[in-house]
């Protein structure tokens, strides 16, 4: 069975369609002290990440989450999801994360322009795969998913294995063995992002 966390910080209801779409059961999880029964899990989002935190942090979820990684079990992180994944956000402040991937969460530097950047980064935009992975098998080596964010990733090329040009290149997908994260919406990607998801539930 495949665990969606529920923090109240962002539309479930997109990410368990997506699954369901593929032909995968999944169930909207509350309880922290469950997380284990799950055989994979996904920690969407959409939000602060600051409020994001002290969400999980309040309701003792991000100590279970931190305990499921530790287990070897499939973790998919999706946009403000996957930025949690990481050990602080700059975002309204400093801000420590969960600290399963190292790295940090920046704003997108809009000074490198004559023409500033417009944040948030919103539409369809290309993922570049940047190494073999699970998650992106059968998808071809640059494709379009959805995207919506004005932070980004920033982490060693060992964790990242997609990456996505919006003024500069910024990470877009990271893996730490059995932990993986996305910053598009996967259930909003139409077939590449379906893909995905299916690549996610087969591991």
């Amino acid at each position: 069975m495949i665990g969606i966390i529920n923090y109240h910080m962002g539309n479930l209801a997109s990410v368990v369609n997506a699954f369901a779409k593929v032909g995968e059961q999944t169930k909207v999880e509350n309880d922290p002290e469950k997380l284990l029964d799950y055989d994979k899990i996904i920690l969407p989002g959409v939000g602060a990440f600051g409020d994001a935190m002290q969400h999980l942090q309040k309701s003792g979820m991000d100590e279970a989450i931190k305990a499921f990684a530790a287990s070897g079990k499939p973790l998919l992180g999706i946009c403000l999801g996957m930025q949690l994944l990481f050990e602080n956000s700059e975002e309204f402040g400093s801000h420590a994360g969960l600290g399963l991937i190292p790295g940090q969460v920046v704003a997108f530097d809009t000074t490198k322009f004559d023409h500033p950047l417009k944040v948030p980064h919103m539409g369809w935009n290309e993922l570049f795969a940047q190494k073999n992975t699970p998650l992106f098998e059968d998808l071809p080596k640059d494709f379009y998913l959805y995207f919506v964010h004005s932070f980004h990733a920033v982490c060693d090329d060992k964790y990242t294995i997609g990456k996505t040009h919006y003024g500069y290149g910024f990470v877009s997908a990271v893996q730490n063995e059995n932990i993986f994260g996305i910053q598009p919406h996967p259930e909003k990607s139409h077939s590449n992002g379906l893909k995905i998801i299916e690549n996610f539930a087969k591991l």
